[in-house]
């Protein structure tokens, strides 16, 4: 069994990371970074490519065996709906039970959901609650576990490098080289 941590990850970020490592050890499992290519609850377009975020992902997890990236969703039609996602896994790993990740940002939103009321029978829902963010209660969450607040978003690593500050320590290395590389956020 693997779960299943989806997200834009535009750029990926240490708090993405300490996320997806804390829920690996809590849950005894491996972890699967899965980028949207369109997410219907995010109709602003996404400042890197599906592709460019899929690179840094991978570029991110590179040398943890606790985590990999899972492209299947840049192979699916957008918007990226999960039970179409879960399902396009099922069929191509037939037996694997999955345990779906959600923040608890997001886990507020399942209620209006896409075929919200087939995601049991797809997947358990396990959700990262934080200070400040805590976990809703809904029957479809089968579990809750605690991560470290990093205080870190997305929007403040590509806010920074639009002013030309430094994003050191706010994201990988090899993620702060590749924005650099290809001029990401400008």
């Amino acid at each position: 069994m693997d779960a299943l941590f989806g997200g834009s990850f535009d750029p990926v970020h240490l708090g993405h990371l300490v996320a997806a490592e804390t829920a690996a050890e809590a849950l005894g499992t491996r972890v699967r970074l899965m980028p949207a290519r369109e997410q219907p609850f995010k109709q602003a377009a996404h400042a890197a490519t599906a592709a460019q975020r899929a690179e840094m992902l991978a570029l991110a997890v590179a040398g943890n065996p606790r985590l990999a990236v899972e492209p299947i969703e840049l192979e699916l039609p957008a918007p990226s709906y999960t039970v179409r996602t879960l399902r396009a896994l099922q069929a191509r790993e037939p037996g694997n039970r999955f345990t779906l990740l959600l923040g608890a940002d997001a886990a507020r939103d399942l209620p209006a959901w896409f075929e919200v009321e087939a995601l049991p029978s797809l997947a358990e829902v396990v959700v990262f609650g934080r200070p400040g963010s805590p976990v809703p209660d809904l029957r479809l969450i089968r579990e809750a576990i605690e991560v470290p607040a990093v205080d870190i978003s997305a929007t403040l690593v590509r806010r920074r490098v639009a002013e030309g500050r430094s994003i050191r320590y706010l994201v990988p290395d090899a993620v702060r080289e590749y924005i650099v590389a290809h001029g990401l956020y400008r």
